[in-house]
């Protein structure tokens, strides 16, 4: 089943719309929506790794055009629109450790999330939020998202081949740690927690 949608999604990667969905993704991820770029430039590197550079600068730009409007959402609407962002990831209650932590680290912080699991999004929107100074915010964002997406190019453009015969010979075994691991998170989020 794995291999099969992964058949779906290099088919899919190949059409012509296919970049422009991408860019859409990485623009609205540094901003509001929840779901990362980073499964779809992967698609579309592995559909054409010659365009692979191509593909992440694409994604790099769109995602930092993108922050400019979480920073918006943040500096000017998030009494509404900012606030209730914060609150659906769960990071509501740490928003005053946020701000100091932006007064103090604010380009380390944007430059190093690249590195951690914190949605970009929550950090765009927490540099408006701080009113963090536009300039080392752009900086920043070209470094931390130009790190994942051109280091996910270069990877998958030099060593495409070996990942993809490793996923298709683990690909039933994977399949099913996948569901396993749905249903045990299903678990513990009904009766567990």
């Amino acid at each position: 089943m794995l291999e099969r949608l992964y058949d779906w999604t290099i088919a899919a990667a190949r059409t012509r719309h296919a970049p422009a969905v991408m860019a859409a993704i990485s623009f609205a991820d540094s901003s509001f929506f929840p779901i990362p770029p980073h499964p779809f430039l992967a698609a579309l590197i592995m559909a054409d790794r010659t365009r692979a550079y191509w593909f992440a600068t694409l994604c790099t730009v769109a995602s930092v055009v993108g922050a400019f409007l979480g920073y918006a959402i943040g500096d000017l609407l998030f009494e509404t629109v900012g606030m209730w962002l914060v609150e659906k990831y769960g990071y509501a209650h740490h928003l005053e450790a946020f701000r100091a932590l932006f007064a103090e680290w604010g380009f380390w912080l944007i430059a190093g999330k690249g590195l951690t699991p914190i949605p970009f999004k929550i950090v765009t929107i927490g540099a408006g939020l701080a009113q963090y100074p536009l300039l080392p915010f752009f900086v920043a964002s070209v470094f931390a998202r130009g790190l994942q997406f051109y280091a996910m190019a270069w990877l998958l453009k030099h060593q495409g081949s070996v990942l993809e015969r490793w996923f298709r010979r683990y690909a039933s075994a994977l399949g099913w740690a996948v569901a396993a691991l749905i249903v045990a998170l299903i678990v513990w989020y009904e009766f567990l927690r």
